[in-house]
């Protein structure tokens, strides 16, 4: 794991892995709110081939209400990006945000704590999926 966020590989193909990750995270009260084929838009923007990679926007709607209601800036760093890539057929790595170096952005240490919650759901939600 990195120090920007969480960050697992999977023996998974891609599209399984997308829905397991954006069903573990609903499990734990977060909503998919978009969905970019990043890969897709490389080609179709640059002609350039990547392998495939999807970013996820989640929110959880609670704890993003909450940030909101305590800085309305926030929404400048909403929502939380949850990045599926394939690294070869087959295996795949799973990289969420830590909402808490978006939150140290803006210099509030009761957004940080606030968001120490957020990070906590994501790393369970990572660590949560099997291979």
């Amino acid at each position: 794991m990195s120090g920007l966020n969480f960050k697992k590989e999977f023996d998974l193909n891609f599209d399984d892995a997308v829905v397991k990750i954006s069903a573990a995270l609903k499990e734990r009260g977060f909503s998919i709110l978009t969905t970019i084929d990043f890969s897709g838009k490389m080609k179709e923007k640059l002609d350039k081939d990547i392998p495939q990679l999807v970013i996820l926007g989640a929110c959880n709607p609670h704890l993003a209400f909450e940030a909101y209601s305590m800085n309305s800036d926030v929404t400048s760093l909403m929502p939380c990006n949850a990045v599926v890539r394939q690294l070869v057929p087959g295996r795949v790595s799973i990289e969420l945000i830590k909402p808490t170096k978006m939150m140290e952005m803006v210099g509030d240490d009761h957004l940080v704590q606030l968001a120490q919650e957020a990070d906590q759901i994501l790393s369970d939600a990572l660590n949560g999926l099997s291979h």
